[in-house]
């Protein structure tokens, strides 16, 4: 006979309209006659399929609803949370943007504004179906008040995301004035290291649903460290048993820069200096070369798409079916919200579906240039969007055990209604959330078959008051950087 404490946890997700898997080909769409529905037992998606509910099983009507699994964030600079819109910076590319807001406000954050940040960051994600982040912090610099790697930590926690720390930093700076403020005075190599085994010892767990996680990620392989540097981090994360990330070819700029410094392309830099490889991801990856794609392809490196944020810098569109095609793992992340003011999935899964399909009609010619096709509308599916922002993401964050709807998964699921007028009158239910955009409300949220939000609602979380926190802080940081 099996007693109270032997039983097992189970829910039943039921008469959802329609699933997306993040699976490629026919297993990303289950066939809705009958179902589908989803059991979810001990934290696991048990099975898929037209099930009836079992004794004292609680139940999710998800009636008119459309299931995703929950998205992987794989680039975020949270603390920029508080940074939406920042007048000097709005209109620049990214050279000049940096200078203007994020490195211009560092010096300004303390703990409270950066906790705040951290916490405004990541309940929008929540909010946008979101269920793992991987935030590429890079504030630190010697002398630190506070630890933000804790709590960032802490924050996630706190509403039961998966959480990735990806512990930016640099031995250098782009200027090396003696003048420069402490909060951007550059750490020593043994410093940064220290803290990583530090971070990886604490947090680092190494499950294929692992619920935290650490990566050494210095803040960009051309500034940030010198080549050796570089090469002493990756060897050293490899030793630890953690992954690596940073920025790469975001803009032109990156190739200027390992042209004059270095002589060659900076994909070719980064393998150089053993900084290729299946266990490395970068953010961005705009400006490749044909040879970039075929390397990036060759070693498995991965990358993190970013479209809004490559956007709004005016930095360009990533060649994603050609990076898919070489063999390079895709998935999506909505960089720092200092440069992408509506820093969610479901604003960013939007964009990439469009963004795709522009940049292959922007390549259309006429017949008379040789041209073929009129546009670009077969670029992207929302299944591939889906796939990108899901399983893409567990596959460069090495956490197989989430990321795709499946039996045996981990059950982080998005479930999304549909009752707002932007979704009246689709003939593909499925489709929704990606494709008419905005921000579907969530039936649930689920992290490990744990309800996080419910009926739009995150427990004890007051949004009114959020906002005005977030107003007070902002007044607080202009005026530390204004000096009144």
């Amino acid at each position: 006979m099996t007693t109270p404490s032997e039983q097992r946890s189970s829910l039943l997700i039921r008469n959802a309209a329609a699933i997306l898997t993040g699976q490629d080909g026919s297993p990303g769409r289950p066939e809705r006659n009958p179902g589908p529905d989803l059991r979810i037992v001990d934290g696991q998606i048990d099975a898929i399929g037209h099930l009836r509910p079992q004794a004292g099983e609680r139940v999710i009507d998800a009636t008119d609803c459309v299931v995703y699994p929950a998205w992987i964030n794989t680039h975020h600079h949270l603390f920029q949370s508080l940074l939406k819109g920042e007048p000097q910076g709005l209109n620049l590319t990214l050279t000049p943007w940096l200078g203007a807001t994020p490195y211009r406000f560092r010096a300004a954050f303390d703990e409270h504004t950066f906790r705040l940040a951290a916490r405004i960051g990541l309940v929008e994600l929540v909010r946008s179906g979101c269920g793992t982040v991987a935030d590429h912090n890079y504030l630190y610099h010697p002398g630190m008040p506070f630890d933000g790697s804790a709590i960032l930590f802490e924050e996630a926690d706190a509403l039961g995301l998966r959480f990735v720390l990806c512990r930016g930093g640099a031995t250098r700076t782009r200027g090396l004035e003696s003048a420069l403020p402490q909060a951007l005075r550059p750490e020593t190599l043994d410093d940064y290291l220290a803290d990583c085994e530090r971070l990886a010892a604490r947090y680092h767990q190494s499950g294929p649903a692992a619920m935290r996680r650490v990566v050494m990620a210095p803040t960009t392989p051309l500034y940030s460290m010198s080549p050796e540097e570089l090469r002493t981090c990756a060897r050293t994360a490899r030793r630890l048993g953690i992954r690596l990330h940073s920025h790469l070819s975001e803009t032109v700029e990156y190739q200027n820069a390992a042209s004059a410094l270095h002589g060659t392309m900076p994909v070719a830099f980064c393998g150089e200096y053993e900084w290729l490889g299946p266990d490395v991801w970068f953010a961005h990856l705009v400006k490749l070369a044909p040879e970039e794609i075929r390397m990036l392809g060759e070693t498995g490196t991965g990358m993190a798409h970013c479209p809004q944020s490559n956007g709004r810098l005016g930095s360009g569109i990533a060649d994603i079916p050609a990076l898919e095609a070489a063999g390079v793992p895709v998935s999506i992340g909505v960089d720092g919200a200092a440069s992408n003011e509506a820093a969610d999935m479901i604003s960013e899964a939007h964009a990439a579906w469009l963004m795709q399909r522009t940049r292959r009609g922007e390549l259309a010619r006429s017949h008379a240039e040789g041209g073929q096709v009129e546009g670009g509308a077969d670029a992207a599916r929302v299944e591939d969007v889906v796939r990108w922002g899901s399983a893409g993401g567990a596959a460069v964050l090495g956490l197989e055990g989430v990321g795709t709807i499946a039996p045996g998964q981990a059950a982080d699921l998005a479930v999304y209604r549909l009752d707002d007028p932007r979704y009246f009158g689709l003939h593909d239910q499925a489709i929704a959330p990606v494709a008419s955009g905005g921000r579907p409300a969530l039936r649930a949220l689920l992290i490990g078959g744990r309800v996080i939000v419910e009926d739009d609602a995150l427990p004890d979380l007051d949004l009114a008051e959020l906002g005005a926190q977030a107003r007070e802080a902002v007044a607080l940081l202009k005026s530390r950087v204004l000096g009144r």
